[in-house]
């Protein structure tokens, strides 16, 4: 069931939600995408007796598009109010992709919910994208402003090329997957997807890792070797950042694992959130 949920002034945002009464399962899709690219996820959970929800985050999908608003607290605003409108009293999963990983990284330090059972953090931009004073990790700086600079001057040639980061061997995808990604992408504000491109860039979550650090929460870190968007070093440093997370590593994965590595994500997935 598809459904759009107010959460600022005019502002609402889509949420997708499979019914029924197994596990709630909430996922947060990464830059420029939108809910869409957990199809695959969405499909295999729901057949093994779980309720799978997902959001088109504001400025992306089916969603409004404000022209303001674009950082994490606001992202993390937005699924907190989705949740007090779903009201889900049931003990919940959480999912984070990339650019989502961490808003659902300051979504759980902020805010913290009783029945949250497991987080997952998936490809995650954290607990810093970039390099910055005492973070050695992640992409330099530039990475970020080179693709700010080339969507203010040809957006879709920026999100095609981006596109081929997503995946360790992209030649085995097809040219029709690219052109799903593409078209979700492209389904974004181009407002939007400049202003969480520096949101992505900016955003520091090291306070909010230690935080989740202290809940004794269980946290599982899924991350591709062969990563190019968010580096690999990441995933390691959240696991080592949060007492008692677990890392598991897609050998055969880059960026974009929910796909390359559909089965052995949803295999993983289910396995940690039971």
């Amino acid at each position: 069931m598809a459904m759009m949920i107010p959460v600022e002034g005019n502002v609402s945002l889509r949420v997708e939600d499979t019914g029924g009464s197994g596990k709630p399962v909430f996922f947060v899709h990464g830059w420029p995408l939108d809910l869409k690219m957990f199809e695959y996820q969405f499909t295999t959970l729901k057949e093994n007796g779980y309720r799978c929800i997902g959001l088109d985050l504001r400025g992306f999908g089916m969603s409004a598009k404000p022209w303001q608003h674009y950082n994490y607290d606001f992202f993390a605003d937005d699924i907190q109010k989705v949740m007090n409108e779903l009201k889900l009293e049931q003990k919940f999963a959480i999912v984070g992709f990339s650019m989502g990983g961490g808003i659902v990284m300051r979504y759980v330090a902020k805010y913290y919910p009783k029945n949250l059972s497991h987080v997952v953090f998936m490809g995650a931009a954290a607990p810093s994208f970039t390099k910055r004073e005492g973070f050695p990790h992640g992409q330099d700086r530039a990475f970020c402003d080179q693709i700010i600079t080339k969507l203010m001057q040809n957006r879709p040639r920026t999100i095609a090329e981006f596109g081929k980061l997503l995946f360790h061997n992209p030649e085995s995808q097809g040219p029709e997957i690219f052109s799903w990604l593409f078209a979700q992408s492209m389904a974004a504000s181009h407002y939007a997807t400049v202003s969480s491109a520096k949101a992505l860039r900016d955003e520091d979550l090291r306070n909010d890792m230690q935080m989740i650090s202290g809940r004794n929460l269980p946290v599982a870190v899924f991350h591709g070797l062969h990563d190019k968007v968010s580096l690999f070093d990441l995933a390691k440093v959240m696991n080592s950042g949060i007492e008692g997370s677990k890392l598991v590593q897609f050998n055969e994965s880059g960026h974009a694992l929910n796909i390359e590595e559909k089965e052995k994500t949803n295999e993983e997935l289910m396995k940690f959130i039971t």
